[in-house]
């Protein structure tokens, strides 16, 4: 494992109570990661020419402490991000047996035009389909589209299913100051639907963030606020009562709708502006999508099984960031949850929702997990 990975494992001893020892009857259980980047060397060297870094919310109201942390973690993540074999030692050391591998969000690349956006998305799905096929009892994927021009992006969603066999797509919250519960996005939505592809919600800071500049708030607290923001559009605004088999997952535990779900209920029963759209409360629509436990702490992962159902909650990392949780097992564990629901949470949930043979895969980890210990004896 690389130093980076090795310094992030060593600071699991400064997070007291929220990992605990993982029972050894959870060894049958499928470990299915759906929160994990790849970064396309290919695409990069796409859009450099064009690309203005400063347009990114991440960057453009982070300081210059934040952005100096995050300049030397790219460095240091990149090996990371583009081996197979750095990928697949910290899976075997954090104990997930699947990863389902999606973009990092700085590659949505939502300001490019339709030539560069295309090729770019294409070059980053390409390499996430040749990881999957390197090894795809151990990932799955899911890529990119350009969702800046809605008639291309459901282009390249089509080819990543039909000629990758990739399982769905990553979106942002937002598409260049364009919410997802604009009408010119419903095409997009339409044909995930019909595709029956998984779409995995993941910010890159807050939109709007200028007060959020210091001590990284542009991201542990601004991330959850705009997935908050995207899904109260997604809601609102029709997206969700129209298209009622989309299969969304958000990223970092839902952002804070799921703890906070009443206020919105509240409004939609009192205001006239808030129940225009949607027929029933936004709890309905907000029970239908599902969530990854990526919380930190082991009592809020608790409530949000509680809040969400234990058919919702997906185990999730964030590798290889700082921002990752590096003893995923260890954390469903301290939250205390019954086998059944662990098990859901752990593996059976995201296998389910991508359309992985979850009985075969089970039986083949727990094997290989068996042997490895047996090794190591």
């Amino acid at each position: 494992m690389d130093s980076h990975l090795d310094r992030l494992f060593d600071c699991r001893g400064a997070l007291a109570g929220q990992h605990a020892p993982v029972p050894d009857t959870w060894d049958r259980f499928l470990r299915v990661d759906i929160h994990c980047h790849l970064h396309s060397d290919a695409a990069e060297a796409m859009v450099r020419p064009y690309a203005d870094p400063m347009r990114e919310p991440i960057l453009r109201f982070a300081s210059p402490a934040t952005r100096a942390v995050n300049r030397a973690q790219l460095e240091a993540v990149h090996g990371a991000m583009t081996s197979t074999d750095a990928r697949l030692r910290a899976m075997d050391a954090t104990g997930i047996d699947v990863q389902v591998v999606s973009p990092s969000p700085g590659q949505y690349y939502y300001w490019a035009d339709p030539e560069v956006a295309r090729a770019a998305a294409q070059a980053v799905n390409d390499d996430i389909a040749a990881i999957v096929a390197s090894d795809p009892d151990r990932f799955a994927g899911l890529g990119t589209v350009p969702m800046q021009h809605p008639d291309l992006a459901i282009a390249e969603m089509e080819r990543l299913h039909r000629e990758l066999g990739l399982r769905g797509i990553e979106i942002g919250t937002s598409v260049e100051g364009v919410d997802l519960g604009d009408p010119s996005l419903r095409p997009v939505f339409a044909r995930a639907e019909e595709l029956g592809l998984v779409l995995f919600l993941h910010p890159l800071g807050f939109s709007d963030g200028q007060r959020m500049a210091q001590h990284y708030l542009i991201n542990i607290v601004g991330n959850p606020l705009d997935s908050t923001l995207a899904l109260s559009h997604l809601i609102f605004g029709g997206v969700l009562e129209a298209h009622p088999g989309l299969k969304i997952c958000v990223a970092h535990g839902g952002g804070y709708l799921p703890g906070y779900a009443g206020r919105m209920d509240h409004a939609h029963a009192v205001r006239a502006d808030c129940a225009c759209c949607v027929p029933h409360p936004p709890s309905h629509y907000l029970r239908r999508l599902y969530v990854d436990g990526l919380v930190y702490s082991a009592d809020e992962l608790r409530r949000l099984v509680e809040s969400q159902g234990a058919d919702r909650v997906l185990l999730g990392t964030d590798y290889p960031f700082d921002m990752a949780e590096f003893d995923p097992v260890g954390h469903v564990a301290a939250a205390g949850l019954a086998p059944d629901a662990a098990e859901r949470v752990l593996g059976r949930n995201a296998a389910d929702l991508c359309g992985l043979d979850h009985a075969r895969l089970a039986a083949l980890h727990s094997a290989r997990r068996a042997s490895l210990k047996r090794r190591r004896r």
